[in-house]
């Protein structure tokens, strides 16, 4: 039978797509997005310092990043490290393929001071000699109305 034709009945048959399931199915996989993109955001809780002027950093390369936490855990993206001195090898495996040995240290407002040196001296340890500290500029007061 054609379509747009008459059967028997001489009722006409309809040519056109039922778009309703589809809407339907694409609805439900926007709202499954929306719920997993926040789960697949990964990294590690640091409260920064605060200073008053922040250098901005080169954002053509992605340096890398060693974390320590308030609770004393190293991380370096997504690998844990349980000590300084297992920081070294990971490091060097981390830069081995990069062309800058450039290596950026966060560190939680909170972790006692020589926690941080020991960080510093196993990423020195480790061949770094370009270490930065990151911190974040502090938030500016409110203008006062009159």
């Amino acid at each position: 039978m054609e379509v747009g034709s008459r059967d028997s009945g001489g009722r006409r048959m309809l040519s056109q797509i039922n778009v309703t399931p589809f809407v339907d199915v694409m609805l439900v996989l926007l709202i499954m997005f929306m719920v997993t993109v926040p789960m697949m955001q990964s990294g590690v809780e640091v409260n920064l310092p605060e200073v008053a002027e922040v250098p901005t950093l080169d954002q053509a390369k992605e340096p890398l990043v060693v974390s320590l936490t308030r609770a004393g855990e190293i991380a370096i993206g997504p690998v844990k490290v349980e000590n300084p001195d297992q920081l070294m090898p990971v490091l060097r495996q981390a830069l081995a393929g990069r062309e800058t040995q450039e290596v950026f240290l966060e560190a939680d407002r909170d972790v006692p001071y020589g926690r941080v040196v020991q960080v510093m001296a196993a990423i020195r340890g480790a061949g770094i000699t370009k270490l930065g500290m990151l911190a974040q500029p502090p938030e500016e007061p409110a203008p006062r109305r009159r």
